[in-house]
């Protein structure tokens, strides 16, 4: 009898023993607790209860993920430029490597020319008023060469295979209707001209070991009130790939994707109708936005009438001072969940980082975009840092997004991993602690996730 009890035990210890486990990491609105992995290991069993149950399904997948990551501007790269080597070489290290506390960021964006948080206007051929250069023999990326492209080689350095997006926000002024860094419209007897430009960017990125996995025609085409930007409508976006764009890429054999729109979540109707032009979508990959306006399930409007094509979520800023709380809940639930349960490939944080005045910034740029790092006498990080790395550390690149449901105030997202593990983000969005169940495969762990909170679980 003895004999059979101690089997009995051994046999209960060594099922037990071989539970599968959840780890996770844990962000708390005040502050008290961030990006921790927690010491307590979850174990998965077979039990009935009546709490909520957030049921994660495997076996009916979505889109594959390229990355969760932000824009590294040339204000960005100026601040990490300007760093001690040693110490930029630590905090590049903590933000692209995979490894122990560092967080993996996979994807970035970077402006072609400036973007408006450069600390001044530029572009690759810039003329004296009254001059035009249709052959390109101006070209050049020497403004680049000072930060960015020095930047971006040390990333890559320990990122090999982190891809890059390019956005534009405004081709050279003696393409424009205006003539002028701001606002205008591309001259139609310039579209050969600038799609050579783009592609002259991307052929000399390439020179330098900096490949550009995809391309925005424009930043927020309609918006021409920034510093540096263009008018786009729709119908010209359309004119200038199908006429120019896609024909020059196609004959200089360009890899570079091309994306659409680059702007808000209200206007569907914008990319959806470039891409009921049959001339125009036989060259775009996908459609890229922004949440400034709008609501990120419209995105699945875009995705409902082209499925075969990508979507993509590009930008979202964060403004100083940060509501850390706040602004941790709405990034997490429209952003990092959000936009990859309706379709998007990405999920990228504008910007990176800015000094303690949110500087640099050309005149009429964006005066209060908090960065994801504050670099001053010392590194302070910022929301989006814990917002992005909730998601970036480990959902990889070409990580499958998996089907899990809603309940209560428990937002969520689901994602298979190259490596077969899942990763389950969930947020807490009430006041109260909440305690519920995870099931998946029959089994279930159950947490207690306290409010204004954010768990990410890994099994």
């Amino acid at each position: 009898m003895m004999k059979k009890m101690q089997s009995i035990v051994l046999l209960l210890w060594a099922l037990t023993s071989q539970a599968q486990q959840a780890e996770y990491w844990l962000t708390k609105a005040d502050k008290s607790v961030l990006f921790q992995k927690q010491p307590e290991k979850l174990s998965f069993v077979t039990t009935t209860n009546t709490l909520p149950s957030i049921y994660v399904d495997d076996t009916k997948t979505f889109q594959q993920m390229d990355g969760f990551g932000y824009t590294l501007t040339g204000g960005s790269a100026q601040l990490l430029a300007a760093m001690k080597p040693t110490e930029r070489a630590k905090l590049l290290k903590e933000i692209f490597a995979t490894d122990q506390n560092n967080i993996g960021v996979s994807y970035l964006r970077i402006s072609i020319g400036a973007s408006d948080l450069s600390d001044h206007v530029f572009t690759y051929n810039d003329l004296p008023a009254g001059q035009t250069d249709p052959t390109l023999t101006k070209f050049t990326l020497a403004e680049e060469k000072k930060e960015l492209i020095p930047v971006l080689k040390e990333i890559l350095a320990i990122a090999p295979s982190l891809k890059i997006l390019g956005s534009p926000w405004t081709p050279p002024a003696w393409m424009k209707t205006n003539a002028a860094s701001k606002g205008g419209s591309l001259k139609p007897e310039f579209y050969d001209v600038y799609a050579g430009y783009l592609v002259k960017y991307i052929q000399e990125m390439q020179k330098e070991g900096i490949r550009i996995d995809a391309m925005t025609v424009q930043n927020e085409p309609l918006h021409p009130g920034n510093n540096p930007s263009l008018l786009m409508p729709q119908d010209e976006q359309a004119a200038f790939i199908k006429k120019s764009l896609g024909p020059v890429f196609r004959k200089a054999k360009i890899a570079t994707k091309i994306l659409i729109y680059d702007h808000n979540a209200d206007r569907p109707d914008y990319p959806i109708s470039i891409l009921n032009d049959p001339e125009a979508r036989q060259y775009i990959d996908g459609s890229a936005f922004h949440l400034y306006g709008g609501s990120v399930e419209s995105l699945r409007d875009v995705h409902e009438a082209h499925p075969d094509k990508n979507l993509y979520f590009t930008e979202q800023w964060i403004g100083a001072p940060a509501n850390f709380g706040g602004d941790l809940m709405w990034h997490l639930k429209n952003l990092v969940i959000g936009a990859p349960r309706n379709w998007c490939k990405t999920v990228l944080e504008w910007n990176l980082a800015a000094d303690t005045q949110q500087k640099p910034y050309t005149e009429g740029g964006c005066t209060a975009c908090l960065g994801a790092l504050t670099i001053g006498e010392t590194i302070v990080r910022n929301p989006a840092y814990y917002i992005i790395a909730h998601a970036s550390k480990f959902v990889r690149p070409n990580s499958v997004r998996i089907a899990s449901n809603v309940t209560m105030s428990l937002s969520n997202v689901a994602f298979k991993t190259p490596d077969g593990k899942t990763v389950l983000i969930v947020i807490n969005e009430s006041d109260k602690p909440m305690t519920f169940n995870v099931r998946h495969k029959n089994k279930q762990i159950m947490p207690t996730l306290e409010g204004k909170s954010v768990a990410t679980f890994v099994w």
